[in-house]
């Protein structure tokens, strides 16, 4: 059963309703309120005084869109980085701005605190990635260098995009935490260049990506990534990592470097499709925790490629997970209710321009496909729309954004019947 979150067609005036990206929920606690962003445009491609509408949902007001203010910090994958602050008190969300201070961590950037009962807001000096459950803290990096290093992810600027050091030693993950916007380097590139060095980060650019907090907010993880082309996705190498919120016992679980025939001078990059890269042999993409101590990945593992499980500890277990079943990369999130189901989807079809959205059982190995979607091809690798599911916190229903009926709009799935 598939209603848009804002079901009636005429309400949208125009409008183009998204969230972005995966594993994080767009419904508040009480499964009232649904996050969203609101842009008059459905595949633009961003300029710096590009801006979107941010508010929620109220699904017992006739799905009514409440804008409670605006951002310029934004990019069709992830938004603006919007997300519930579920342990704060009340109902209060966050999303990245652009601001006039000067005295911020990356001047020009922040984030907003927004209490949705008051409209209340307040600024921090930094751009967040991602909060940590508990609501306390929260990991932030560099959107400009991101938007050097891999467009799709990163936030344009003026003047952009700009040379930068490869592996600098004041730049990396940091920690602020949200009551003071206290700031703390927790790993520079610097770091991760020497952490199990490989011959292949000498003439490269660093950044990370996918960074993900456990259910207790006591480990981290990312992916470390280099290339000296950044043009061309299929010359990024990639590592998996984690670390104590402190930045301490980091642990690299899987490194994917490998040589790239890519480099050299021949090579057309132009000749590699938008969604090659998603489904490379050598892409460690998408992981995500399970529960505290276990994360799934798709990548490669002992010579294959696959969805492996893997345990968060010295020496911890590798597992292929739904082998034959779980054949490309995805979007993987677990249900909050019960992790025995994940939801994934995956990328358009080459020929068909469709993408399949499924539930996988990991008791039983089963796949249930839910339904398919066009995914328009004339849309580029920075303004597509990938289905990015998210789960209700009651694990009923699924969110996902889609543009298979022209607009890029959110669709609502129930599952209960196939949850039980």
């Amino acid at each position: 059963r598939i209603v848009p979150a804002a079901s009636d067609q005429s309400r949208h005036d125009g409008q183009h309703h998204f969230f972005g990206y995966y594993n994080k929920s767009t419904w508040d606690r009480s499964g009232r309120y649904v996050l969203a962003q609101r842009t008059p445009w459905r595949d633009v491609l961003l300029r710096p005084d590009s801006q979107a509408e941010v508010g929620f949902f109220d699904l017992q007001e006739g799905d009514r869109f409440h804008a409670l203010g605006t951002t310029r910090a934004w990019n069709w994958q992830m938004g603006s980085q919007l997300q519930w602050l579920d342990g704060a008190p009340g109902r209060q969300f966050i999303y990245n701005v652009r601001t006039e201070r000067s005295d911020g961590l990356y001047p020009g950037f922040g984030a907003a605190i927004c209490n949705a009962d008051t409209g209340a807001t307040r600024v921090l000096p930094a751009p967040i990635y991602v909060v940590a459950p508990s609501s306390q803290w929260a990991l932030s990096v560099n959107y400009r260098r991101l938007y050097v290093t891999h467009e799709t992810i990163g936030y344009s600027e003026p003047g952009g995009p700009f040379e930068l050091p490869l592996a600098p030693a004041d730049d990396g993950i940091w920690r602020m935490e949200l009551d003071s916007g206290a700031l703390r380097l927790l790993v520079s590139y610097a770091q991760l260049k020497g952490f199990h060095h490989r011959a292949s980060m000498d003439k490269a650019i660093h950044w990370v990506s996918h960074i993900e907090i456990n259910p207790a907010s006591s480990r981290v993880l990312f992916l470390h990534r280099w290339t000296e082309r950044v043009k061309d996705e299929t010359c990024f190498l990639h590592r998996l990592i984690t670390m104590n919120p402190d930045g301490s016992e980091m642990r690299l679980l899987e490194c994917s470097d490998h040589p790239l025939p890519q480099l050299a001078d021949d090579f057309d990059p132009s000749a590699v499709g938008t969604f090659d890269y998603e489904k490379s042999e050598w892409q460690i993409s998408h992981p995500l925790w399970r529960n505290d101590g276990q994360i799934i990945v798709w990548g490669p593992h002992a010579g294959s490629i696959h969805c492996h499980l893997y345990g968060d500890a010295p020496g911890g277990r590798v597992a292929v997970v739904g082998d034959g079943v779980l054949t490309e990369n995805g979007h993987m999130t677990f249900s909050p209710a019960n992790d025995r189901w994940m939801v994934s989807d995956t990328y358009p079809d080459a020929g068909t321009h469709e993408r399949i959205l499924f539930l996988y059982d990991m008791a039983s190995g089963q796949r249930t496909d839910l339904g398919s979607f066009y995914a328009d091809p004339t849309l580029s690798k920075e303004n597509r729309c990938d289905l990015h599911p998210r789960w209700s916190r009651d694990g009923r229903q699924i969110c996902i954004d889609s543009v298979h009926e022209h607009e890029r709009q959110m669709y609502v799935i129930d599952v209960g019947d196939v949850v039980g």
